[in-house]
C-alpha cells in the first residue's frame, strides 16, 4: 500500500519470504553494536538475541497476528506486529532500520498499524510492553498518545531467546492508547 502521507514507502503483511530480512532488521535495532546507530538500543540491558527465524515465522503464521512490513525502495527499512486480542490489538516487534531513526519513519509506521488495526478489527485501543526501565522509548511512546499503566509483567530470566539481561530489574510495563 502506497500512500500521499508515507512517499515512497509501502506497507504489506510479511511473508515466509521476508522472513531472513526482517530477523536482521530486528536485531540491528536493538542489539549489538550495529543497534548503536540509532536511539532504540537495548544493548546496555540485554545481549543475546531478540528475536529468531522461528519467533518471526510463528507471527507471520498466526491467525489471529500480522507483521506489517515496511519498505522503501524495494529495501525492508520497519516492521511492527499488530495481534488482535479481542476488544483490542497488541502492538510488538516493532523495529526502524537504526540508519533511519530520528528521521519520523517510526511516528508513520505506528500511526499507520494504529489505522490498519481499527481498520481490520474494530478495536478502539492499542496495547503495547515495554521494559519498564527504557525511560526513552517510553516517553516517545508517550508522545504518541499511550499512557503508562504501571502493570508490570515479569521479564523471562532464563529464557535466552529473549536475550541475556545485564541487570536484575528488568520488567515490562503495560503502555495503552485508545484509538479515536
Amino acid at each position: 500500500m502506497h500512500s500521499a502521507a508515507t512517499p515512497g514507502l509501502t506497507f504489506r503483511d510479511a511473508t515466509d519470504a521476508d522472513v531472513d530480512a526482517l530477523v536482521v532488521l530486528i536485531e540491528s535495532a536493538y542489539r549489538g553494536d550495529a543497534s548503536r546507530a540509532g536511539w532504540t538500543t537495548e544493548a546496555d540491558i540485554l545481549e543475546g538475541q531478540r528475536t529468531d527465524p522461528e519467533g518471526v515465522l510463528k507471527v507471520i503464521k498466526s491467525t489471529d497476528s500480522r507483521l506489517l512490513t515496511v519498505e522503501r525502495d524495494g529495501l525492508v527499512v520497519a516492521c511492527c506486529q499488530l495481534e488482535h486480542r479481542g476488544d483490542h490489538a497488541y502492538f510488538g516487534m516493532f523495529a526502524v532500520s537504526p540508519t533511519l531513526q530520528g528521521e519520523g519513519l517510526g511516528k508513520i509506521v505506528i500511526a499507520e498499524a494504529e489505522r490498519q488495526a481499527r481498520a481490520a478489527w474494530g478495536i478502539s485501543e492499542m496495547h503495547m510492553t515495554v521494559i519498564s526501565v527504557r525511560e526513552d522509548l517510553i516517553a516517545w511512546y508517550e508522545r504518541r498518545g499511550y499512557r503508562r499503566t504501571g502493570q508490570m509483567s515479569p521479564f523471562p530470566y532464563g529464557d535466552e531467546r529473549f536475550g541475556i539481561p545485564r541487570r536484575a530489574d528488568l520488567q515490562f510495563e503495560l503502555l495503552v492508547k485508545k484509538l479515536g
